[in-house]
């Protein structure tokens, strides 16, 4: 099924049972423009959260994660959340729901070998994995799946054969990023597999928050306090696995926004200091210049 706009959950008559029982029988794909929009409590099937422009929010275990283009999010099976979008511009918003079935058997196909599945071709009783539920990058194989698929949507419509053939793509790089993920858990300094994949956790809480929560005032001990790890664990363990330190990190994702902004939009440099998260305009320079190693203004002005 596929849909345009986002239900208003607030709406007088509006079905909430009728509406998601739809997700137990269906594919189901949000392609839709919003600048309000909020979901307190869905429990719901094997999701891939996406935004195009824009961002929303998400509530996940008490946490609350922003969505922003190029980040998409992977929320599992039964698992509760909340959504909202509250912005004067528009959201584009890609949503897309696995029927549990269809998840099942593509996790099947790709997670046995082929004599197993030539053997029971329809055997879809194993185990599917448990996604790490963590904003991750859209790298380039993923964005290819998902540019095809809405790009057939707007041009086509919706064809349930044609899109359940793309969606068996888009699960299959999605496997391609749990795979990543446990090789990153790997990297953690612990002896216990257990051990290694709860840290793991734990440090992805810590990257989220500095993902979503960049333009805030921020500080170590807030970071540790929201990842449940000590200050030297977290970062001796975000190095090992990240490769780099938490404010580093940090740095990255602002300096980023700004050269984003910089490119983008004739805001002055003041304006993009306190957007970018920076505590003032020299200290956004000084990184800013050790990053790219010109200043700001020179740099928009080379764009």
């Amino acid at each position: 099924m596929y849909f345009k706009s986002l239900p208003d959950h607030t709406a007088p008559g509006f079905d909430e049972q009728l509406h998601f029982s739809k997700f137990k029988k269906h594919n189901i794909i949000f392609n839709a423009l919003s600048s309000k929009s909020s979901c307190d409590d869905h429990v719901g099937c094997l999701s891939l959260k996406t935004v195009l422009s824009g961002e929303e929010w998400y509530g996940v275990n008490k946490r609350r994660l922003a969505v922003r283009p190029g980040q998409f999010l992977i929320l599992n099976n039964d698992q509760n959340y909340s959504c909202n979008i509250d912005t004067t511009e528009k959201v584009r918003v890609l949503s897309i729901f696995f029927k549990k079935e269809f998840a099942a058997s593509v996790f099947s196909d790709a997670l046995v070998g082929e004599a197993a599945s030539l053997d029971d071709p329809f055997n879809t009783s194993g185990s599917a994995p448990e996604f790490f539920q963590t904003l991750n990058p859209i790298d380039a194989p993923l964005q290819q799946r998902l540019s095809c698929l809405v790009a057939d949507l707007e041009t086509q419509g919706y064809d349930d054969w044609v899109v359940d053939e793309q969606l068996v793509f888009v699960m299959r790089q999605l496997l391609a990023t749990h795979k990543m993920e446990l090789k990153l858990a790997g990297r953690v300094d612990a002896v216990k597999t257990h051990t290694k994949t709860e840290i793991h956790k734990r440090l992805c809480i810590a990257r989220d928050l500095l993902r979503s929560s960049f333009t805030e005032e921020l500080n170590l001990q807030a970071v540790s306090s929201e990842a449940c790890l000590s200050v030297p664990q977290l970062v001796r363990q975000f190095k090992a696995v990240f490769q780099t330190t938490p404010h580093q990190y940090l740095t990255r994702i602002r300096l980023a926004h700004a050269t984003d902004l910089l490119k983008r939009t004739p805001l002055p440099v003041h304006e993009i200091t306190w957007m970018c998260g920076f505590e003032d305009t020299s200290a956004f320079c000084r990184a800013f210049k050790t990053a790219f190693g010109v200043q700001p203004l020179a740099f928009r002005a080379a764009c």
